[in-house]
């Protein structure tokens, strides 16, 4: 118990003492390269000069200052800028009526080390009073800086505990647009993330799907490429190669542009800030790399001094994007004239200086830009305009500022509070160009497009060709005149930057293995498929009835086969029909001219008329096979095949029994013809035929044939044929007509031997013969014959079995008719004439 009270009281006695405790600076202040005193103050960082000299650290003695050299003419500017801002608005006397701005402004040097060391001065001042307690508070009520994102993320985070408000003219890295890490941060220019979306469109506009890309290796670079190559991805753009270097690696940079020297993509992304792309300009310029078309950011695009005579070739035509340049009144004679006589009045002279003017000797390689007159060499010189009057119109908002009654001048402002009224801030300026900071304390997204020309004096101009708006809406975000650009090199003519050339229409992209999408062969559509597009990423198919044509760029509609009467095959075919019906027409008209002789009597001449009638229907039913198929003629052309050659057959059948009836008959007591005489004959002619009459009609009513659009067997053309319908039903005629042609072929077969010189069972035998070998040939070939040759096949079938039965049948009796007449006797054909 004891220990813990001792305990207690030690703890309140070391936090008493540290109340008391006044606040001493360690080490040497650092004093502001400008300052003037107000009744309220904006603190400014700005790298003034850009090259740092580090004493050396021998630990036997305190380290000397920081020195700096090598001014920089764009944050000189941007200083004189902000200084004759403040005393406008002080001479002014409108916003602040009885309040007046001062201002103390720290050179950073460009280096993080000392923009650290500037930063706490700028918030701490250059030395404590002796009565003043370290109080947490800060006699600055905003800082306007810095220029480069990487020292500005270094002062919003400094700064941020404290809720400083910090104002940027330049620092565009998406990265401060985290209000949760950068809650007092401001700029007046846009976030990166508009930049980036910027270029990505520009590239998509301008028709390049391969480019480079460089960047700087810092908070602006690596944040910027990244949206970047994120949106370059969503607009269909491939990156070849994504490098980055920082001003220090000499050896990095050595290898961005060896990378670039040996690229294929003739389009650069070059998201660096300025001290980068000096470097790299220069590497660029002793390695005499030409041709390649630069695409530039904010940072550096419109920088004048990385225009020289070794460096046009390189730069020649390069494109980016630039902030709007806003010429302020009255700013450049302030900065050729008043400023040296009001703010910095020393003039460069030799000697030894008086005690009055040894603050001059710190300024002495700032005189050297006395008496430089070209305007200000990049678009931000009105950003910082625009800071300083937000602060402005801040303080006027806070302080109840009237025109008639002026302001509270002595109340006390907290720095949250500049905040709340820095967020409030909407107003325009004289000039032109609107101050109002979006929900992440930036700009509104504009930029103009510019484009590096060479004038007729060989001068470098930045001419705009184009501008990039967020605020409107999507389909106008960009504007660009390509009449007026003129391109790497000085080209007119646009450069290509593709990965591989455009697939023409009838063609599919095939992305290559382990390359960007835009890396791709083009692959023909197959058959069947088209494509109507450049770089088409599929092929689409045809409709059912339609095929690519043979640049598969279109689909044209299939074309149709059946067996037609105007082509070869089908010419053919009815040449030989007809052929049969007129060689049959001429048998008829011999037999009936010889009606009376013996030959023409034997076997029943009814039935031989009847033969050679159904056999000119056998002829002509082939031509029912022939032509567009219909729903008539495809059930015409079976039925009657099958009907006519059932006919046919049993005429056949009907004759042959004759010849055995008649040899049966010559037996003693023998009384067959009684029953087979010509009227059986013609009724076992009908009863065959009605047999097949009724399997036909049955199969018309059931499942008839009927036209059928046949398009597996071929893809690019359409087979336009009968369907059977009912495939019991065809079997079932051809297996009619085969069963009564094997009992023909039969009783033929018997009937050969019986003797007579004119045996017509031994021809109907040789015709059964032919008939039963083309049928059963046709079944194979009518299964494996495609389209219109299925149908050829059935027609040489009818065609062949019908010459096959006309000729074996009639041929010898139309030969004794003809040449050997003194044969055609009922003696010779009895076989009793002598020889």
């Amino acid at each position: 118990m004891f220990f813990f009270l001792h305990t207690l009281m030690l703890f309140h006695h070391l936090n008493a003492k540290v109340e008391n405790t006044q606040c001493r600076m360690m080490g040497d202040p650092k004093y502001p390269l400008f300052s003037k005193e107000g009744d309220v103050t904006i603190g400014s960082v700005f790298a003034v000069r850009s090259k740092e000299k580090l004493p050396s650290f021998m630990f036997t003695q305190k380290p000397q200052p920081l020195s700096c050299s090598s001014v920089t003419l764009r944050d000189f500017r941007l200083v004189q800028m902000l200084i004759f801002t403040v005393e406008e608005i002080n001479r002014n006397g409108i916003l602040l009526p009885n309040v007046t701005i001062g201002y103390r402004i720290y050179d950073s040097c460009g280096s993080r080390l000392s923009s650290m060391s500037a930063i706490m001065a700028v918030m701490n001042g250059p030395e404590f009073e002796t009565v003043q307690r370290c109080n947490g508070q800060t006699p600055i009520h905003a800082i306007i800086g810095e220029t480069e994102s990487a020292t500005t993320v270094l002062l919003a985070r400094t700064t941020g505990p404290l809720k400083i408000p910090v104002i940027s003219p330049s620092a565009g890295c998406h990265c401060l647009s985290n209000r949760k890490a950068y809650p007092s941060f401001f700029r007046t220019v846009p976030s990166d993330y508009h930049q980036s979306r910027a270029l990505a469109l520009l590239v998509k506009h301008l028709g390049w799907t391969w480019v480079g890309a460089v960047n700087s290796d810092n908070e602006l670079g690596n944040y910027g490429m990244e949206m970047f190559l994120n949106a370059a991805k969503k607009e269909g753009i491939c990156i070849e190669y994504s490098v980055k270097f920082y001003r220090t690696e000499y050896e990095r940079l050595q290898k961005v542009v060896k990378t670039m020297k040996q690229g294929t993509a003739k389009v650069i992304v070059a998201f660096v800030s300025f001290y980068e792309m000096e470097f790299l300009v220069e590497q660029l310029s002793i390695q005499n790399i030409t041709g390649l078309q630069i695409l530039g950011s904010v940072g550096w695009i419109t920088s004048k001094t990385l225009i020289t005579p070794n460096t046009v070739p390189v730069m020649k035509g390069t494109l980016g994007l630039a902030l709007s340049k806003i010429s302020v009144e009255g700013f450049l004679d302030y900065a050729m004239n008043s400023f040296w006589d009001t703010v910095l009045p020393c003039s460069q002279r030799d000697g030894n200086l008086s005690q009055a003017e040894l603050n001059c000797s710190r300024h002495q390689d700032l005189l050297v830009l006395k008496n430089y007159t070209e305007e200000a060499p990049d678009r931000y010189i009105s950003n910082v305009y625009k800071a300083v009057y937000a602060v402005a119109y801040a303080l006027h908002s806070l302080l109840n500022c009237k025109e008639q009654g002026g302001c509270e001048k002595n109340m006390t402002i907290q720095p949250q509070q500049m905040v709340e009224a820095l967020k409030k801030v909407n107003f325009t300026l004289k000039f032109g160009g609107r101050i109002l900071f979006d929900s992440t304390g930036g700009a509104v997204g504009r930029y103009e497009v510019v484009n590096w020309q060479q004038d007729s004096d060989a001068s470098i101009q930045f001419k705009a060709v184009g501008y990039y708006d967020a605020s409107l809406p999507p389909d106008q975000h960009f504007v660009l005149n390509t009449e007026n650009i003129i391109w790497a090199g000085g080209q007119l003519q646009k450069p290509r930057s593709v990965c591989s050339e455009s697939c023409p229409p009838g063609t599919r992209k095939a992305t290559q293995k382990g390359r960007p999408v835009c890396c791709y062969d083009c692959i023909p559509c197959a058959d069947g498929e088209i494509s109507n597009l450049t770089d088409s990423n599929n092929c689409m198919h045809c409709p059912e009835d339609y095929w690519s044509n043979t640049e598969n760029t279109g689909c044209e509609l299939k074309a149709v086969e059946f067996l037609s009467f105007t082509e070869v095959m089908g010419i053919v075919l009815v040449f030989f029909s007809l052929f049969g019906v007129g060689i049959t027409v001429l048998v008829t008209c011999l037999f009936y001219s010889k009606k009376d002789t013996p030959i023409v009597k034997a076997n029943n001449s009814e039935l031989s008329f009847l033969l050679l009638f159904s056999l000119t229907l056998c002829f002509l039913c082939s031509l029912t096979f022939i032509g567009r198929p219909t729903e008539w003629s495809c059930m015409l052309r079976h039925t009657a095949f099958g009907i006519t050659f059932v006919l046919c057959i049993s005429c056949v059948l009907g004759k042959t029994l004759v010849v055995l009836m008649a040899f049966k008959a010559t037996l003693p007591g023998s009384n067959v013809m009684k029953w087979f005489g010509p009227v059986q004959q013609r009724l076992s002619v009908l009863a065959f035929t009605l047999i097949q009459v009724i399997i036909c009609f049955l199969w018309l009513t059931i499942s008839p044939p009927f036209p059928y659009k046949n398009m597996k067997y071929y893809e690019e053309k359409i087979i336009l044929e009968c369907s059977l319908g009912s495939t019991v039903g065809f079997w079932a005629v051809l297996g009619y007509i085969g069963l009564l042609a094997l009992l023909c072929f039969i009783l033929a077969f018997l009937a050969r031997t019986l003797p007579d010189n004119f045996n017509e069972a031994k021809f109907i035998t040789f015709s059964m013969l032919i008939f039963s070998a083309v049928w059963i040939t046709f079944i194979p070939a009518y299964v494996s014959s495609p389209g219109k040759f299925t149908v050829a096949v059935e027609i040489f079938a009818i065609l062949a079995s019908s010459f096959g039965l006309l000729f074996c049948i009639f041929a010898p009796k139309c030969y004794i008719i003809l040449f050997k007449p003194e044969q055609n006797t009922k003696q010779h054909l009895m076989g009793k004439t002598q020889t």
